[in-house]
């Protein structure tokens, strides 16, 4: 029998991956079953199976890629020399973000996450390391930001990363629930907590 290719394999995973989201932003993770998910996918049992032996293994692959995004943006501007300002850090890590913000985006599904995070230690350690990173990465910015003398040289970087990461959830969460602010209006509003003096 001839060996399947690993853009096939790749594919197929995608398919039900695709499939599985697209369940879980419509039903919830608790009420979508394995047969939701293989219905929509259009694939058999086996197929689904193979890759995900478990819904708990859909919802982990999910999260890796609802909660994981915007780790790889900030990755790629640390690496930046000169270093970005923070708020253009920020507001790239928000045009990720609202790419995602589509009702079948991950961005609904990292809701959730959190929510199923709560019941399963191990997606509860999932998301604490991929979070700590996405904090880490805006820490290393606010160090960098302070040999540029864009942050006081007495702030604590890690304060600072910390702020920063929860400006993320915050808009998005924002725009879940009402609707808005745009991205635009809420960085200009975070501009002007920023601005010196105020």
């Amino acid at each position: 029998m001839p060996r399947v290719s690993e853009q096939h394999l790749a594919a197929r995973r995608r398919q039900i991956v695709d499939a599985a989201r697209r369940c879980f932003v419509r039903d919830g993770f608790h009420r979508t079953t394995m047969q939701d998910v293989i219905a929509e996918a259009g694939l058999s049992v086996g197929a689904v199976y193979r890759y995900f032996p478990s819904k708990a293994d859909l919802i982990n692959a999910i999260a890796e890629e609802a909660v994981g995004g915007v780790e790889g943006i900030l990755a790629d501007l640390i690496r930046r020399d000169p270093p970005p300002p923070l708020l253009d850090a920020l507001d790239r890590a928000l045009e990720y973000v609202e790419t995602q913000m589509g009702d079948d985006g991950v961005v609904r599904i990292a809701i959730q996450v959190w929510g199923e995070a709560q019941r399963d230690p191990a997606l509860a350690a999932f998301v604490a390391r991929t979070y700590d990173g996405i904090r880490s990465n805006f820490e290393t910015l606010a160090r960098r930001a302070q040999r540029t003398g864009e942050v006081p040289p007495d702030a604590d970087p890690e304060a600072v990363g910390a702020a920063l990461f929860a400006l993320i959830p915050g808009w998005f969460l924002q725009c879940v629930l009402t609707g808005r602010p745009d991205r635009a209006t809420y960085l200009a509003g975070v501009r002007a907590l920023l601005r010196p003096g105020a």
